[in-house]
């Protein structure tokens, strides 16, 4: 019971809006006060769990963060993938490349909708940052849907979901943290993730061009004017612009996949390719560098703080018993490994309206993950990874507290309203739910490439 009261109080302290990091180590010290002996010692009250859960155990704790944290060289790779994302977002690619395919596909009722589709399954590739790519597509495709008679809906939604797409395909930080959690290489998540976020990138498509046809008001093709570009000086740019980043996705996962590379040392090759690309359009400044620098400290010190946080909590909670009690519940739900699966997938889009992704991972994943490897097996493991992965992108779409709906208030125009956003996200987050289906029913979507590499 002190388990399950452990878990209420820091889903509630979450839930009002208490910092993540000392919610979960607050909770923590608090249960470990309530049912360790100093209870006993205290109030000279004999309680029957209290010889069992010891004071003693706490100076367990420095040893697990610094073992969980230090000691850990997967993590490693997080702040050099949000230094490379940071670092392109800086570098003017998006810029580019949101031009010249806005002309490629501008003759098309939706084709620039579809540019900004298309762009942000490339930024994804290339940064994995999901808030620099919400913010950069903000900045610039929003303003220019708008201008050309595009619905705010249509525009908010489009720019949102598809700057989410960095949580899925990789290199994505959400997948490295997964990897770290769920105890399963962090290439083979790479692998698995690539076709269900193509896919999800392709149904993005398909609903713009669906509304193009029903509502061609709401996605008009560019004016004449607005296409400066034509034939050949058209192709050449659009190369241009395609060939940097295609070279950093190759650079970076072609190594890991190759097994040439671990995804840490991609990681720090994509961070100097990064550097490269800034330099060539002639971004690299030293103020671009600092500024950088101390984004990738901030992202990254959120992270880790989360994470100690999350490993005094979890440390406390299975000394409490809290996890035997999430496992047998789960495992003796009806329907078996279905009924766990449609439970957890429930859960975890049911928390992602109110708590971010990082919490998730860091806190009820790892109770998870023993039961899906008793159900799945080892094999499955990278699928159920996946799976999760593709559940808590829907996070930052989801009110009221979806990240990437924020960044884009943030940075939209006076005359897009938050109610704009919010009908505009439905639709995605929709196509979103099914895709989560979809993946549970066809497993070979996620197993085929990592299947096909062994």
């Amino acid at each position: 019971m002190l388990g399950l009261a452990m878990f209420a109080a820091a889903i509630g302290l979450l839930l009002i809006g208490f910092p993540v990091a000392f919610s979960l180590g607050g909770t923590a010290v608090l249960f470990t006060l309530i049912g360790s002996d100093l209870t006993s010692v205290l109030w000279g009250i004999d309680l029957p769990w209290a010889h069992e859960f010891a004071l003693a155990r706490l100076n367990i704790l420095p040893q697990r963060i610094f073992g969980t944290i230090m000691d850990n060289y997967t993590l490693v790779a997080v702040p050099f993938f949000v230094f490379m994302g940071v670092m392109l977002e800086k570098s003017g690619l998006a810029e580019e490349l949101l031009e010249t395919m806005g002309m490629l596909f501008g003759t098309l009722r939706g084709g620039l909708a579809i540019s900004v589709v298309a762009v942000g399954a490339l930024l994804a590739a290339s940064t994995g940052v999901v808030g620099a790519s919400v913010v950069t597509m903000g900045v610039l495709a929003l303003p220019v849907m708008l201008k050309y008679g595009y619905s705010k809906q249509l525009a908010t939604g489009v720019v949102a979901s598809s700057g989410t797409l960095g949580q899925i395909i990789p290199p994505s930080i959400v997948l490295v943290i997964l990897g770290d959690q769920i105890g399963v290489s962090v290439g083979d998540l790479f692998l698995g993730a690539i076709v269900p976020g193509v896919v999800l990138a392709g149904l993005f498509m398909v609903w713009v061009i669906f509304v193009a046809i029903r509502r061609p008001n709401d996605a008009p093709a560019l004016p004449p004017e607005a296409r400066t570009l034509h034939g050949w000086p058209l192709g050449l740019a659009v190369l241009k612009n395609l060939v940097p980043p295609l070279l950093l996705i190759l650079l970076v996962l072609g190594t890991i996949f190759a097994g040439i590379a671990t995804p840490t040392e991609a990681g720090a090759m994509g961070a100097i390719g990064a550097m490269a690309l800034a330099a060539a359009n002639r971004r690299l400044s030293y103020a671009n560098l600092q500024s950088t620098m101390a984004q990738t400290v901030t992202l990254t010190s959120m992270v880790f703080v989360i994470l100690m946080g999350a490993t005094a909590f979890g440390m406390v909670f299975t000394a409490l018993h809290g996890d035997r009690v999430v496992q047998e519940f789960l495992l003796n739900l009806p329907g078996g490994s279905y009924g766990f699966l449609f439970f957890t997938m429930l859960v975890i889009f049911l928390l992602g309206f109110f708590i971010d992704f990082i919490e998730i991972t860091f806190v009820v994943v790892p109770l998870l993950a023993p039961i899906a490897l008793a159900f799945f097996g080892p094999d499955m493991m990278v699928w159920f990874g996946v799976l999760v992965a593709m559940n808590l992108q829907s996070s930052f779409l989801t009110p009221p507290f979806g990240f990437s709906l924020f960044y884009l208030k943030g940075v939209a125009p006076p005359s897009v309203k938050t109610a704009h956003i919010y009908q505009g996200i439905i639709p995605f987050v929709i196509i979103q739910v099914g895709m989560v289906l979809l993946l549970a029913l066809a497993p070979g979507l996620v197993t085929w490439l990592p299947g096909l590499a062994k």
